[in-house]
């Protein structure tokens, strides 16, 4: 399915969410849609200031919700912990269900979904957002999977990037490189053919029993869509201030990768944070590092929240 940039607002209220005796947080829940796609997110911010600057982010790969979790799997709630976060520094919010994260996009998937589809998504809550008078300007912040997203979807509306937990590497790349890791050089230069022979025709002829899953027939159209896009690549197209983040505690994206980033955009800023892992959380401890995963209790990582606000605030 193809869907064109008409962002329409079904539903807007507010609840004043008193979070310190100092700073009363406003919660506005919008209900965006793309077409046909429903887009539900949360906007907050501090209704006392004036012209606060605002964050979009943009979520990784995965059914993931506004907070950051995903049913059966991610219960870390750490994208509603970093607004809150950011919101006590005077920091404006906005944070949406990615369109795989609700009931009602489902019936739209039976023939796949396009790496793009994300990418206009992002383009309407920024179209939404782009004259709106309460802020002073727009951050995108694209997490894992959204770091990718987020460079497509830059425009003249977007003063600030931020890649948090950004792969360096295309998906094909990045997946053939895991399983040759955990099942060797055979097996990965099986999967480079399969990979190489949908880039060439569009499809998969016959997928290799043991890709089964992975190359499922709707899942074809989406890493067809998305392999085309090498993040080395796009980020060098990135004319706005950028900050590059990523913890040395992370088990999915490695600090090397940011690091790639940074010399493909030597102007962009890099911060790697010794003890944040990839849902931001701050790890002392490595055997908490995928206990953090299944719950909220860990906290935020305070040097993250430091870095993106001070870049974000930056003149």
């Amino acid at each position: 399915m193809k869907a064109t940039l008409k962002p329409i607002l079904v539903l807007a209220f507010l609840i004043p969410v008193l979070l310190t005796a100092q700073s009363e947080i406003t919660a506005e829940e919008l209900n965006l849609k793309n077409n046909s796609i429903l887009l539900p997110g949360t906007l907050t911010y501090q209704k006392h200031l004036d012209k606060q600057p605002l964050v979009i982010y943009v979520h990784g790969s995965g059914k993931v919700d506004r907070n950051g979790n995903q049913a059966g799997s991610v219960k870390a709630n750490y994208i509603k912990q970093l607004s809150e976060a950011l919101n006590e520094n005077g920091i404006a919010f906005y944070r949406y269900d990615k369109r795989t994260a609700t009931k009602e996009n489902m019936q739209f998937y039976t023939q796949g979904i396009s790496f793009l589809e994300f990418v206009e998504d992002l383009k309407v809550a920024i179209e939404h957002f782009k004259d709106d008078i309460r802020f002073s300007d727009i951050s995108l912040i694209g997490h894992s999977q959204g770091s990718l997203i987020g460079m497509l979807a830059m425009s003249e509306e977007v003063d600030r990037y931020v890649s948090l937990a950004g792969p360096a590497s295309s998906v094909d790349e990045t997946l053939t490189e895991q399983y040759r890791k955990q099942l060797g050089d055979s097996i990965a230069g099986l999967m480079t053919s399969q990979f190489d022979e949908l880039r060439t025709t569009g499809s998969i002829e016959q997928v290799d029993p043991i890709f089964a899953q992975l190359f499922s027939p709707p899942n074809l159209p989406f890493f067809e869509s998305w392999m085309k896009y090498s993040p080395l690549e796009e980020i060098q197209k990135v004319r706005q201030p950028t900050l590059i983040v990523n913890g040395r505690k992370d088990l999915q994206v490695m600090a090397e990768e940011a690091e790639a980033l940074h010399q493909a955009n030597p102007q962009s800023e890099l911060v790697l944070i010794d003890n944040m892992n990839h849902v931001l959380k701050n790890i002392e401890k490595d055997e908490d590092n995928l206990k953090s995963y299944g719950t909220p209790d860990f906290s935020i990582s305070e040097e993250l929240v430091t870095a993106l606000t001070k870049f974000i605030k930056s003149k």
